[in-house]
């Protein structure tokens, strides 16, 4: 086998994780190879809600979803749902889950999730200018919307941790509520306002575009799958499913919901499940959105993208093989119709994804503990894109042997063991 390689890093997935760590890579000067089994963006990051949710610093694993969780689990269409089928295999998953979820736990979690997210939102315009897609942000902000005072009354100690955090948000009703939001039902009774929330206007554009910018950098993409990996004292060799082999200096895995798997294949086991997100994109003039509206009772969001309205969020863990239950993307358009009574609902395109989900809601950024010169950068949930250029750069910083710009204990691969 060939000792030397032309590449230093490879990495291994080109979502919008893999495709920023490459950028910032071949940005650095690295000769970066990504390989990805169907394409740029061919998996979540194609779907997902265009969000860039800095605010959302609590972990999905809380007290708040305990208390929710065994109404949410079973309803087939509920806002967190399980197949029975699928639940003695995601079991020890879920008791982690579960552990995670206890005050205890939650407070550091809640720590890491915040500094992420601090980090993120310095990064982040920082990536996309230098990349040359700053004009797709969009900064109008973004508005979580509740059907009743109990309901708003119910969120105000999530508010509080929020602003105990620096974030800026503005409690609003009537006619202030109306004017950010034209056309609202009779539902909906009160909103929070948070001016700082980004969204992009296609996710989709916004990761292939990084993607060819850093290929215009000198990064190198082959559509090929990768089945094994293993270290020597030379570098690290990717096996792929053509039977040919591929050797760098090191390798970065950011295969998402797949991830776990080219771990095992090292010997580190990384207890990663599928939260399975649906949505349905209806045709540009669906409705006149203002700004991204967030339902968190029901679990989704309406956003208004270049190519249309967008409605999508839910969870269902319920692995890779399943085929998709579209009765969810279907009952968050009606439930959309009570938020937006004027939303026109025809011609819409339904999408399912797989986002990579870790039992107490942080990724996984770090160096594995069985092969030093392997690194890990998945685990991210719903937050793929929002947490992109914050990995980027600690995947960066690695590489280089610089000092990580936030500390990467929390994220350590070896934290399951």
């Amino acid at each position: 086998m060939v000792r030397h390689s032309q590449y230093d890093v490879c990495i291994a997935g080109a979502g919008i994780i893999g495709l920023s760590i490459a950028f910032r890579l071949a940005e650095a000067g690295k000769r970066v190879l990504i390989l990805d089994r169907k394409g740029m963006a061919a998996e979540a990051s194609a779907g997902n809600a265009g969000a860039l949710a800095f605010a959302d610093i609590e972990p999905l694993a809380s007290p708040g979803i305990i208390l929710k969780a065994p109404k949410w689990l079973f309803d087939p269409l509920g806002p967190l749902s399980l197949p029975l089928g699928y639940l003695p295999r995601i079991l020890p998953w879920l008791l982690r889950f579960f552990r995670a979820s206890m005050p205890d736990r939650v407070a550091g979690s809640t720590r890491a999730q915040t500094a992420l997210m601090d980090l993120a939102r310095a990064e982040t315009e920082s990536l996309f200018e230098a990349a040359g897609v700053a004009g797709l942000l969009r900064r109008d902000g973004a508005l979580f919307l509740y059907e009743g005072e109990r309901a708003w009354k119910a969120s105000l100690a999530m508010w509080k941790t929020r602003g105990a955090h620096g974030i800026e948000f503005e409690h609003v009703t009537g006619s202030r509520l109306a004017a950010l939001q034209p056309g609202l039902g009779p539902t909906v009774t009160h909103a929070t306002f948070v001016p700082q929330w980004l969204t992009v206007s296609d996710p989709l554009d916004v990761t292939t575009c990084i993607g060819k910018a850093a290929i215009d950098r000198g990064a190198v993409f082959q559509t090929a799958e990768v089945t094994d990996i293993e270290q020597d004292e030379y570098g690290v060799v990717l096996m792929l499913s053509d039977g040919t082999a591929v050797r760098s200096g090191e390798a970065v895995i950011a295969s998402g919901a797949w991830s776990h798997r080219l771990a095992a294949t090292l010997g580190d086991s990384i207890p990663l499940e599928t939260e399975r997100g649906y949505n349905t994109t209806l045709p540009a003039g669906a409705f006149d959105l203002k700004r991204q509206l967030v339902i968190p009772e029901e679990g989704f969001v309406l956003t208004r993208l270049d190519t249309g309205v967008r409605i999508g969020g839910a969870v269902e863990l319920g692995g890779l093989e399943r085929a998709p239950d579209f009765r969810r993307s279907e009952i968050m358009v009606e439930k959309a119709r009570r938020i937006v009574p004027g939303l026109k609902t025809d011609n819409g395109r339904q999408w399912m994804g797989f986002r990579p989900s870790l039992p107490d809601s942080l990724p996984v950024i770090g160096r594995s503990p069985r092969a030093h010169r392997v690194i890990y950068a998945f685990g991210h949930g719903h937050l793929g894109l929002t947490q992109s250029a914050a990995t980027a750069r600690l995947v960066r910083d690695l590489v280089l042997g610089a000092a990580p710009a936030i500390d990467l204990s929390p994220y350590r691969p070896q934290r399951f063991s």
